[in-house]
């Protein structure tokens, strides 16, 4: 990393990982559906077969289709003079990343330009320099300040770079301030992660959310020249075109945002009816009174291959930042035999942006309704306690505003296999709650699995009820869900008593004959 202040190296690419890790080589995550013993990535034992698959995984699928389309480097028919650009698609390739640091420690600067490399490589684009300013606040005119912009536009003629990326949400003056110093494509942290998540979105609920965060990030950025600011005259033209048509009329600028405004309002309108689909499933699991568990954790910490691991699913992974959006639900059975709903939701990143968490709200909501959040933590990260700052504030503000209570955390520390047995160790103590795995070593998944029973278990309420015998259907529910330590027939029909989950037992409520009581 480069800098007038601090030491460090000179590329701001990370380290780069193994390109046949189970989380990137579709032979590592096949689907065998004749067997139900399954590996760390759902695959059964014995079912590999090198470099084929008789059947494919969704995941698998949806990778090879994400890796059918690549961006070209070198290859641009953009002008020269971006003045003449009213706007302009984000098109990254070769790129220089820039920096503030106001506060923490060095480690977490550096840490913080890291991430944005991961960031930027996953969008597609090659990084080839880093720089970081040491300042108080960032600069309101040019966000690094006038002599660190003259350094960057240096920095960007040496390396040949056609791009800038910021480590901060830049308001539309210092985007433009910026722009005309450096004299290339500058693009902020946010319009980033919006880019990426354009990439990734799948499902028409998730491309309408992506869409939507867009425009609201564009909308106030909007920027124009020439026949853009020109203004359009009435129906007769001039100031004589009659009653109501009279007056300066509108420039283009101002067409484009109206029409922006107009194309967010119906997008909310349809996210809203997606949300009331999305609502009505979530009801019927719970209904059901089969416990929900909500996979939360930041971005790349494993979360899908967790999913893989205690579901046998073949969700999509893939070792790159927000490689998966849409929020995934599959079942499952504990070691005891009871089934439990897990559903793998939303990366979360540092500084994630306002617009996204209000798109994806109604995804995000996934986590108001789970029995537990399993909150899925990356051990090898230079600093795993930021991770799990991030993903707790946005967790809490959802929940706050959804007005229901919070439901249990259990924090899963995933990548063991790849820390230092010393940085281990003070996890641990750091962490004594955790439970600690490697998915790709398939270390520690019996005992997270004998975890959650253990968890789940204490969830459930002691209920004595005598049930008729028309309702086998609650007996059923009471045998699948449930634990029945005494059971007894009768001339009225059944009696039992069991310790089932909160909504079955709401549902029995009816049929108690000694009242049910909290675990």
């Amino acid at each position: 990393m480069r800098n007038s202040d601090i030491s460090g190296t000179g590329n701001g690419s990370p380290e780069s990982f193994d390109a046949h890790s189970p989380e990137t080589d579709p032979a590592f995550a096949l689907d065998d559906i004749d067997s139900g013993a399954r590996t760390a990535n759902g695959v059964a034992p014995g079912s590999r077969r090198a470099g084929w698959s008789a059947d494919p995984t969704t995941g698998e699928l949806q990778l090879d289709e994400r890796s059918a389309l690549r961006r070209i480097a070198g290859l641009s028919t953009e002008l020269t003079d971006i003045t003449e650009v009213e706007y302009r698609q984000l098109r990254l390739e070769r790129v220089v990343l820039v920096g503030v640091w106001t506060e923490g420690s060095v480690a977490r600067a550096e840490s913080s330009m890291a991430e944005l490399a991961r960031l930027a490589e996953t969008a597609g684009s090659e990084v080839l320099e880093a720089l970081i300013q040491r300042r108080d606040r960032p600069d309101p005119a040019t966000y690094i300040g006038s002599g660190k912009a003259d350094e960057l536009r240096a920095v960007v003629l040496s390396t040949g770079a056609d791009t800038v990326i910021c480590d901060g949400e830049l308001t539309p003056a210092q985007l433009t301030a910026l722009e005309k110093v450096v004299k290339v494509k500058v693009v902020d942290r946010t319009a980033l992660i919006l880019d990426i998540f354009a990439q990734h979105a799948t499902s028409r609920e998730g491309k309408a959310q992506v869409a939507l965060a867009q425009m609201e990030y564009m909308l106030p950025r909007l920027r124009g020249w020439g026949e853009s600011m020109s203004r359009q005259a009435g129906g007769r033209a001039g100031s004589n075109g009659g009653v109501g048509l009279r007056g300066p009329g509108e420039t283009k600028i101002e067409t484009d945002r109206r029409r922006i405004r107009e194309r967010m309002a119906k997008l909310r309108r349809e996210i809203r009816e997606m949300k009331t689909a999305r609502d009505t499933k979530r009801a019927r699991r719970t209904s059901s009174g089969v416990p929900s568990v909500a996979i939360v954790g930041y971005t790349n910490a494993g979360k899908s291959s967790l999913m893989n691991a205690l579901t046998g699913s073949g969700v999509l992974v893939q070792d790159a930042l927000f490689a998966t959006l849409d929020p995934t639900t599959r079942r499952a059975e504990l070691e005891d035999g009871r089934e439990v709903v897990f559903t793998d939701t939303v990366g979360f990143v540092r500084h994630l942006p306002t617009q996204l968490v209000e798109a994806f709200r109604s995804t995000l909501e996934e986590v108001t309704g789970a029995d537990l959040l399993l909150h899925v933590v990356d051990g090898s990260d230079a600093l795993p306690a930021e991770q799990i700052k991030a993903v707790r504030e946005v967790v809490t503000e959802v929940i706050r505003e959804s007005g229901q209570p919070a439901p249990p955390e259990l924090l899963v520390v995933n990548k063991i296999d790849e820390v230092d047995p010393v940085e281990l160790t003070r996890l641990r103590g750091l962490l004594p709650g955790a439970e600690f795995v490697s998915v790709h070593k398939d270390l520690g998944i019996d005992r997270l699995r004998t975890r959650l029973d253990e968890v789940l278990g204490g969830l459930d309420v002691e209920v004595s009820v005598l049930l008729p015998y028309t309702r086998g259907d609650l007996l059923a529910r009471i045998h699948a869900d449930g634990r029945i330590s005494r059971s007894e027939h009768t001339e009225n029909g059944t009696r039992v008593q069991a310790r089932v989950p909160s909504a079955l037992a709401a549902a029995l409520s009816g049929y108690a004959n000694a009242g049910a009581a909290p675990a």
